[in-house]
């Protein structure tokens, strides 16, 4: 059983259909709402009206004084809207998946959703630089222009967009409708949660649910270059691996003769017509062996005249005994009479 689910594993599936998302009037009408969501609250926070008023109240009441049985869980809870842990998570999913269907849309796409995320909602925390509640100084004010951070809250809008990448990805729109209900419920007690630990006004959590719907609702418009991104970076690959198949030819330099090819013996000859050259030991001059199979004959010497040997290039040798031979006993010496044999024997 667990050989048949390995080999379905390893099997590569056809790339499914996959709808992108396209900006239909629907959408728009749910950006466009949304935005003014948003400059609403940045306006009402600027003048410092009722609703700064409310996050003094709720900062005031403590509600992490108030139940502070559910402080330990909600402090686990919180790290659903953390960028790093979340991003982490929701990328080794879309890795499968980018994996599984041979495309890499949904990486590309969750990438270019926490760029988005980054650009903007950094752009006003640094902008307006409001205080959090700990660090609060007069009572009633907005806490406006302080070196701040805190406003928008990031972990909300960073769990509407984590989270809700999942169902703007999805394949089917069952699974789309399951998987919206489930980032709303995540991001909306993620937003509830910063507001109960004292870390984030309720203005900030309501401008981070804003500024994280924003970003999904926008998303269709960035798909083009999404799309350019992925065919850029198959390319590339392609590029790559045909580099590494073929190599490189060596360069010639300009004016410099190509070398001929080396000419293959005819059909019947036993050997090449290229001499071979044997050099023995005891100083003897080469020879060369010729094709037809004949005698070996010896090489020219430098004066060019046939029958004397090539000088060698290595230093003589001097001999380690005397070059005088042994005298033969069985030969008669010179000028002088034989020896006649013994009689009587």
């Amino acid at each position: 059983m667990r050989t048949d689910i390995f080999a379905r594993l390893d099997r590569e599936p056809e790339p499914p259909k996959i709808e992108t998302p396209r900006m239909s009037r629907h959408r728009i009408a749910l950006f466009g709402g949304t935005l003014a969501f948003y400059v609403a609250i940045v306006i009402a926070v600027l003048m410092s009206s009722w609703l700064v008023a409310l996050d003094w109240k709720v900062m005031l009441f403590r509600p992490y004084q108030q139940w502070p049985g559910i402080h330990a869980f909600l402090d686990y809870y919180v790290v659903l809207g953390q960028r790093g842990p979340t991003a982490v998570m929701v990328a080794c999913w879309l890795g499968w998946r980018s994996w599984r269907q041979h495309t890499l849309r949904p990486l590309l796409t969750l990438g270019a959703s926490l760029l988005l995320l980054n650009l903007s909602v950094g752009a006003v925390k640094i902008g307006l630089g409001r205080l959090g509640p700990h660090y609060a100084t007069r009572i009633g004010s907005a806490e406006l222009f302080a070196g701040g951070d805190i406003f928008p809250s990031g972990h909300t809008a960073n769990a509407v967009v984590t989270w809700g990448i999942l169902a703007y990805l999805a394949a089917t729109p069952r699974a789309r409708r399951y998987l919206s209900a489930m980032s709303a419920l995540v991001s909306l007690g993620v937003g509830l949660t910063t507001v109960y630990l004292g870390t984030h006004w309720l203005s900030d959590v309501l401008l981070g649910w804003a500024a994280g719907l924003l970003i999904l609702l926008g998303l269709p418009w960035v798909e083009p270059l999404i799309t350019r991104a992925e065919n850029w970076i198959f390319a590339a690959r392609e590029w790559l691996s045909a580099r590494g198949r073929t190599p490189a030819p060596a360069p010639v330099a300009a004016g410099t003769p190509r070398p001929a090819p080396a000419a293959l013996p005819a059909v019947g000859e036993g050997a090449p017509q290229s001499a071979a050259r044997e050099t023995t030991g005891s100083g003897h001059p080469p020879a060369v062996v010729t094709a037809a199979g004949g005698r070996p004959r010896a090489l020219s010497g430098p004066s060019g005249h046939q029958g004397h040997p090539a000088r060698s290039e290595r230093p003589p040798v001097p001999p380690s005994g005397s070059r005088r031979p042994a005298p033969h006993t069985d030969r008669a010496p010179r000028g002088g009479a034989a020896p006649r044999p013994v009689a009587g024997g």
